[in-house]
């Protein structure tokens, strides 16, 4: 089964649609390794009312873990298996257009849309060999410091603005 059938058969976008769920991470960019896993963010506007829609529905699965990070906004995070894929759900009081998952997401699709390969394929080639994803973003693109903060700042580029970024290359 494809990760998009195990979030079709899982039903975990129609369980949490009130909480605006949207698939993330490296298996929607082509970026995936063995072992990725499907990477979910949402808008938990009620942590409490959010991890229970995840009880109520993911709790027998295999792997299950619901925890709720204790700083930086307290949010929920779920993992679960099914159908032989590793599911992430993390839920944020931030509407998800302002969540960093998001946001990153976002500039890697927005870039991976303006190369010509040789970023995707450097990408590809740097988490196969263990690197996580936005660092291995920043180190192509050559980005100093924390990746994630370097990669959050490319948010407001214009397209012309990344194309000459990955003209670099």
């Amino acid at each position: 089964m494809d990760y998009e059938a195990a979030i079709e058969s899982s039903g975990v976008l129609e369980s949490l649609l009130a909480f605006d769920p949207r698939v993330v991470g490296t298996l929607p960019l082509g970026l995936s390794v063995p072992g990725s896993d499907v990477d979910i963010v949402c808008h938990a506007f009620d942590p409490v009312t959010f991890a229970e829609a995840i009880w109520r529905r993911y709790q027998s699965c295999d792997d299950f873990l619901l925890h709720q990070w204790t700083s930086a906004g307290r949010p929920v995070i779920a993992r679960f298996a099914w159908g032989g894929w590793p599911f992430e759900i993390f839920g944020a009081e931030r509407p998800v257009d302002e969540q960093q998952g998001w946001l990153h997401f976002e500039i890697e699709r927005r870039l991976l849309a303006l190369d010509d390969g040789r970023l995707r394929n450097t990408v590809v080639r740097l988490r196969s060999n263990g690197a996580k994803t936005e660092p291995a973003f920043a180190a192509v693109l050559g980005i100093a410091g924390d990746p994630y903060r370097g990669l959050l700042d490319l948010v407001l580029e214009t397209d012309d603005q990344l194309r000459t970024r990955l003209n670099r290359l």
